[in-house]
């Protein structure tokens, strides 16, 4: 399981003491705030960046050259242009789900999931699949769509045969609970840095 450091609104020296703290991998939502913090980190050489808000496509060519790993794959438009970008190696991705169906959030829905990588998996490296449920009051209450992505992934791995080995789910006031239900990847922000900063 790894710890990603959502690490969006916070300054270059609150990613320096999370870093110096044992800190690794941060996840920025977008690409010009990431890309102006970077200066300021460059000597930090083994951080890992993680790509966790919605990617534009105009933006694709920046987040491709200076990104880990993109959690927020939707669209087969997006897939080409990531694919123009860079042909070999693949660029890793995750393709983000919208589990609960909300007009507010993006995604593939589930039932288009199997469709969409088999449509998106020679122009990606497809590792995986990330998720953000419906706010809740209770963790408790996020653990059904926790469930549902894993069995989601386990379903599709074995129809697509690609091992869609990591599982992105879970955030501040949720992450125990989708550890349990077997997050490889977790996206915390608050809990280390305190509220976001305006």
């Amino acid at each position: 399981m790894r710890l990603v450091l959502a690490s969006k609104t916070q300054p270059p020296d609150a990613i320096r003491a999370a870093y110096l703290a044992g800190a690794r991998e941060f996840g920025e939502n977008y690409v010009q705030e990431a890309l102006a913090k970077r200066p300021a980190l460059v000597d930090l050489t083994d951080i890992r960046w993680h790509m966790i808000g919605h990617l534009q496509t105009n933006k694709a060519k920046a987040a491709v050259e200076n990104f880990d790993l993109i959690h927020s794959l939707d669209s087969e438009h997006l897939a080409a242009r990531i694919a123009q970008i860079r042909q070999c190696p693949k660029v890793r991705i995750l393709v983000e789900i919208n589990l609960g169906g909300e007009a507010t959030k993006t995604g593939i829905p589930p039932e288009r999931l199997e469709t969409f990588i088999n449509a998106v998996r020679e122009l990606v490296d497809v590792v995986g699949l990330m998720t953000i449920p419906p706010e809740v009051e209770d963790p408790e209450q996020a653990r059904p769509y926790f469930v549902r992505m894993r069995e989601l992934r386990d379903r599709l791995a074995a129809r697509t045969g690609l091992a869609l080995s990591e599982l992105s789910m879970g955030m501040t006031t949720d992450f125990e609970v989708a550890i349990e239900e077997g997050a490889t990847i977790v996206r915390i922000g608050r809990a280390v840095f305190g509220e976001r900063l305006k």
